[in-house]
């Protein structure tokens, strides 16, 4: 045994990694109990809104979750009235509250009409001597008496063995039979500071399940949350405490939707309706402000993004090629990217998303350029696919929609902005007001371009690309119309300037062409 401290870990001569071939799932053996709006909201700098909880509750109800920790009773009266709004949901998610060890923490879980309560006791050494001065025979005799009056308080109760996968399995064992015997529903294996591995979480697991119900609570400081959330289950846990996006204290909790597409994929197990998790990970990302990691699992912006030549061409003869599953099933679109490593057929497939056919000679050139744009580190959005391809081919295009001018104003007031557009042969002026600068130019611009030119803002992403207070920043945005989309880029020392820039080259190219047949009407949204 390798030792630190009181805690042990067994090692991989005495534990094996052969329990995962011996695992055997099944959909209803597996339940979620998602942490985002209590562990999750624990990250630096989160601050979720009531508002913001609300519906977060109800996308993890409408998505199968069964149960949501709405927040800790204790912290504040705005906490317990934010748990009040959850709890007034009517959902079919239970919905519970967490209680440090003391009775006073549950008789406010209680006033918030929760359905139930995970109370928190210190199982590691370090926790019951050095956090809270106790003892391990106090410990477990002021958990029996929590629990007993919980229940008969009429509450589901599940008791956390705080950082238990430092803890002597021996007490840990002693902390969930006492559990148990006053009633609990079930007793929480958790790896509070992200230290095991998925042998000491097998093993601490599959002890606790001899004595009733477990669940499982991993953090990811070792890049093992999801490994170990699974090691759990195989060693007879039923229950996975998570969050989304895996947001949560230091490196976060275990992403719930990873461990949601890992059951749905390797065990044909579906404890959430994996379709929902691409809108629950950006709903959560927009409230929290934590930025989904590009490279991300799930739901990150190159999850099912192909730019190698080679992928390109495989994704386009077979959509398994290089996918272990297809994109829908977490209900997201399959993106082919166009930089340096473009080949031949993607760029081929690229424009004919925008209905340009190119011949051989044509389309190596466009390859070529796509090529030396991505060299030089850009993003080749789909209008630098398009100018390439009309300067390759001789041609011009006249504008539709263009910019003429745009003032905006914040300070104290409410913000607001007008803009002087040039819509074919007229001038159109309008002015409106939102919540910044930016969405008080977006409302101007709908309202000056009328509703025949309506338009959809897909997505919206800023990056600095100088330093200082004279930055210039990078707005992308993809804009869509109908059934038809594009990206396009924009600079400027101004990010409204360039926002708005944005949207209007790509609404520009959604619009058919200046020189369409007399009577071509704008085809409007469905």
């Amino acid at each position: 045994m390798k030792s630190d401290g009181n805690e042990t870990t067994p090692t991989d001569s005495e534990f094996s990694m052969d329990f995962f071939s011996n695992t055997t799932l099944s959909d209803g053996d597996v339940q979620f109990l998602d942490t985002t709006l209590r562990d999750g909201e624990q990250a630096p700098g989160v601050s979720l809104s009531p508002d913001q909880k609300a519906d977060i509750a109800r996308r993890l109800d409408d998505a199968g979750v069964a149960a949501i920790e709405a927040g800790s009773a204790c912290t504040s009266a705005a906490e317990r009235e934010t748990i009040r709004r959850v709890t007034s949901l009517g959902l079919d998610a239970r919905v519970t509250s967490f209680c440090r060890g003391v009775q006073r923490d549950v008789d406010l879980a209680l006033d918030c009409d929760v359905d139930g309560v995970h109370i928190v006791v210190p199982a590691s050494d370090r926790h019951v001597e050095g956090k809270v001065g106790s003892s391990r025979e106090e410990v477990v005799e002021k958990t029996g008496e929590l629990v007993a009056y919980a229940k008969a308080q009429g509450l589901w109760v599940e008791v956390i063995g705080e950082d238990g996968s430092r803890a002597d399995y021996d007490y840990l064992e002693a902390q969930a039979e006492a559990a148990f015997d006053a009633g609990a529903d079930r007793f929480c294996f958790a790896d509070t500071v992200g230290h095991a591995s998925p042998e000491a979480v097998y093993e601490g697991v599959a002890r606790l399940a001899e004595h009733g119900p477990v669940s499982v609570h991993t953090h990811d400081d070792l890049g093992l949350a999801v490994t170990n959330a699974l090691a759990g289950l195989a060693a007879g846990a039923d229950l996975v405490h998570g969050t989304i996006n895996g947001i949560g204290e230091r490196a976060g909790n275990v992403a719930l939707e990873e461990v949601a597409i890992a059951l749905w994929h390797c065990y044909d197990v579906e404890p959430m309706e994996t379709e929902s998790l691409y809108d629950l990970a950006t709903a959560v990302s927009e409230a929290t402000g934590v930025r989904l990691p590009p490279n991300k699992a799930v739901s990150g912006e190159n999850a099912f993004a192909h730019e190698s030549g080679i992928h390109t061409d495989g994704t386009l003869k077979d959509e398994r090629m290089y996918e272990p599953y297809p994109p829908e099933a977490v209900g997201r679109e399959r993106r082919l990217v166009l930089g340096k490593h473009a080949g031949r057929a993607g760029v081929r497939a690229a424009l004919a998303e925008h209905d340009v056919e190119l011949d051989d000679e044509a389309l190596a050139a466009v390859v070529e350029r796509v090529k030396t744009l991505g060299e030089k580190g850009r993003r080749v959005t789909d209008a630098d696919l398009l100018t390439i391809a009309e300067d390759v081919r001789g041609r011009s295009r006249e504008r539709r929609v263009e910019l003429l001018d745009l003032t905006a104003a914040s300070g104290q007031g409410t913000p607001s902005a007008s803009v002087r557009l040039r819509v074919d042969d007229d001038e159109r002026s309008a002015a409106g007001t939102g919540s910044g600068p930016v969405d008080a130019a977006m409302s101007a611009v709908r309202q000056a371009l009328g509703s025949e030119f309506s338009f959809h803002l897909e997505s919206y992403h800023v990056d600095a690309i100088t330093g200082g207070t004279d930055a210039v920043v990078t707005v992308d945005v993809e804009v869509s119309r109908g059934d038809r989309s594009v990206s396009v880029s924009a600079s400027d020392a101004d990010i409204t300037v360039a926002s708005v820039t944005a949207v209007l080259d790509a609404l520009d190219r959604l619009l058919p062409g200046a020189d369409a047949e007399a009577g071509d009407t704008v085809p409007a949204d469905d």
